[in-house]
């Protein structure tokens, strides 16, 4: 019989995962009066840690990095699963649900470069490395003249590979830098309104079964409402848009004294074109004011915009 009083968490096992995961199982053992042992981290491999030699986008899209987690929660070996929000598919599997997410940490990407001090300052024709098509495609809608390769690999296996030479710059989460203690490594921060951030970016998502009350209510205790509020104008956006890894998209809600402010956007792969939209009103209407932006924003999509 399962201990009430132990709650396993699911967790992909890179670097940043293992940091996301020990956040939380700090948090859950300190909001229920728990030894750490009583929180135990389950390590999981999925499908897309297993991919390197390609994208993402061609293999699957971003269930790849939650499948496996997904499977292990429905089939009760772990209590939750925890998530980079970014990487959760519009739609989760029959009876899990996301739970609500962490306070978020900073949303921005960051230029990391051994060529240059800004993306504008990059040197023509630069060699600019990423596995996003959202950075991929917004990179060159600044700077047409880049060369775009694909960097797969770990947040420490990208800085590497600029660090040798072998792409002139890339694109990191500011939070995942934090999270591994190496934001000293920023070139430069984009500000969201010249560089919109990924949905869900910076943020920790938190998934468990639907109906279970003990869980539930024990992760009720660790979530953040504003974060919760300004993802669900996002995704409510990417759903619209049915989002997948293989249209560049872009939305990011934030929360002020006037609401919920939304920003979306939509760009051809190469950068070349783009549409965008934008949504204010109370926090309570987030999915609403997300969802009409997504609307607006594919009213206006010229056909065979976005990739089947």
């Amino acid at each position: 019989m399962t201990d009430p009083s132990v709650f396993v968490i699911g967790t992909r096992g890179s670097p940043l995962a293992l940091a996301q995961a020990h956040q939380t199982q700090g948090l859950l053992a300190g909001a229920l009066g728990l030894d750490l042992a009583q929180v135990p981290l389950q390590i999981i491999r999925t499908t897309g840690d297993a991919i390197q030699d390609r994208p993402l986008s061609e293999a699957g899209g971003k269930g790849l990095f939650t499948k496996e987690l997904d499977e292990a929660l429905i089939g009760g070996r772990i209590d939750l699963a925890v998530h980079s929000a970014k990487d959760l598919p519009t739609a989760l599997p029959l009876g899990l649900t996301i739970a609500g997410y962490l306070a978020r940490e900073d949303p921005r990407d960051a230029l990391i470069s051994s060529v240059g001090t800004s993306l504008d300052d990059l040197p023509s024709g630069a060699l600019f490395g990423s596995a996003s098509l959202r950075r991929q495609a917004q990179a060159k809608r600044l700077r047409p003249d880049l060369r775009v390769t694909l960097l797969r690999g770990n947040v420490e296996t990208r800085l590497a590979k600029v660090e040798r030479g072998e792409v002139g710059a890339t694109l990191v989460a500011v939070a995942g830098l934090k999270r591994l203690r190496l934001a000293y490594r920023i070139t430069a921060v984009l500000e969201p309104d010249a560089f919109l951030p990924a949905v869900g970016q910076g943020a920790i998502a938190i998934v468990t079964r639907n109906g279970d009350d003990r869980v539930g209510a024990a992760v009720q205790r660790i979530l953040d409402r504003a974060t919760g509020v300004a993802l669900a104008a996002e995704r409510s956006f990417l759903a619209v848009l049915d989002g997948s890894c293989r249209t560049p998209i872009a939305g990011h809600g934030s929360l002020g004294g006037a609401g919920l402010s939304f920003r979306g956007l939509v760009l051809r792969p190469d950068g070349s074109d783009s549409v965008e939209a934008w949504g204010e009103g109370p926090e309570d209407d987030a999915e609403r004011i997300g969802r009409e932006a997504g609307t607006d924003v594919r009213a206006r999509l010229p056909a065979g915009f976005l990739a089947a």
